[in-house]
C-alpha cells in the first residue's frame, strides 16, 4: 500500500477473497441462509466496480458525459428502488408506473442538493466532481425511497382498516391516508440521522477515510464529510417527504385505499 491509496495489488485480492470467505463462510454457519447471496454479491461488486472504473477515465473528462452517466446512476436507483418498494417484479402489470413514480423522489431528493452545492461553487463543476457527489446523493435518496416505501406499504396493510375509518368519518383520501402513514415514514429518516449525530464519536465515514486516504488533511476530511453527511440528510428528508405525498395521492403502491 502506498503512502495515500489503496493499491489495486495482489495483497489486496487475497485479502478481498479472505473478507469474502469470511462473510460468506458467517452467513451459512450462522444459519441466516445468506453464504450464498453474500458470495453473489461480493463478486458483482467487484465485477461493477471494474465495471464503472473503466467507463469513469473515458466519462470524467466531459461534463456531458458525466451528466449522463448520473442520469443511468438515477435509472439503476429508480429500478433497485421501485422492486423494494412494491415487491413486485418489473415486469407485473403497472410495472412502468411504478417506476416513473419512484424516479420523482430519488431525483427530486438527490437534484436540489446537487443543483446547491455545484452553485455555490463548493464542488468544482467538474466530471471528477460532479459523479461522486451525485452518485453519494442518488444512493442515499434510493435507499431512503426504499425503506420509506416498504415501511408505508406494510404500515397500509396492517392498518388498512384505519384508513377505511377515517374516509368513512369523512377524510378526503389523500388525508385519510397521510393520518395513519406519516408516523411510520419518519422510520426512514433513523440511520442518516443517527449517523449524523454520531460522526466523529462512533466512526469516520467514507467521505472521511476516502479524503485521508487521499492524502488530505483531517481538516478537508472534515469539511468534506460534513458537506456530505448535511447533503445526505437534505436528500433523504426531501425523497421521504416525496413518497410519503406519492402514497398518499395512490400512486407508487397498488391498492391504497381511496
Amino acid at each position: 500500500m502506498g503512502s495515500s491509496v489503496v493499491d489495486p495489488d495482489l495483497r489486496l485480492a487475497l485479502v478481498l477473497v479472505a473478507l469474502t470467505a469470511l462473510a460468506a463462510t458467517a452467513g451459512h454457519l450462522s444459519g441466516l441462509g445468506e453464504g450464498r447471496p453474500i458470495l453473489v454479491a461480493a463478486v458483482r461488486a467487484t465485477v461493477q466496480l471494474a465495471a464503472v472504473s473503466a467507463v469513469l477515465l473515458a466519462v470524467v473528462g466531459s461534463l456531458l458525459l458525466s451528466a449522463a452517466f448520473v442520469l443511468l446512476m438515477t435509472a439503476v436507483a429508480a429500478v433497485t428502488a421501485a422492486g423494494r418498494v412494491t415487491g413486485r417484479p418489473l415486469r407485473s402489470p403497472g410495472a412502468r408506473e411504478r417506476l416513473l413514480s419512484t424516479v420523482l423522489p430519488i431525483a427530486g431528493g438527490a437534484a436540489p442538493v446537487v443543483l446547491l452545492v455545484l452553485a455555490s461553487g463548493t464542488v468544482p463543476f467538474r466530471g471528477e466532481s460532479v459523479i461522486p457527489i451525485a452518485g453519494i446523493l442518488i444512493g442515499g435518496a434510493m435507499t431512503a425511497t426504499s425503506l420509506a416505501g416498504r415501511r408505508l406499504r406494510e404500515e397500509l396493510e396492517q392498518r388498512r382498516g384505519e384508513v377505511e375509518a377515517a374516509l368513512a368519518l369523512g377524510f378526503l383520501p389523500r388525508e385519510a391516508v397521510l393520518f395513519v402513514i406519516r408516523p411510520a415514514a419518519a422510520s426512514a429518516l433513523v440511520p442518516p440521522l443517527d449517523q449524523t449525530r454520531t460522526v466523529g464519536l462512533v466512526t469516520l465515514p467514507g467521505a472521511f477515510v476516502g479524503v485521508l486516504l487521499g492524502g488530505g488533511t483531517p481538516l478537508e476530511a472534515g469539511a468534506a464529510q460534513l458537506l456530505v453527511l448535511v447533503g445526505l440528510l437534505a436528500a433523504e428528508t426531501l425523497a421521504v417527504w416525496a413518497v410519503t405525498e406519492l402514497v398518499g395521492h395512490g400512486a407508487l403502491l397498488d391498492d391504497v385505499p381511496r
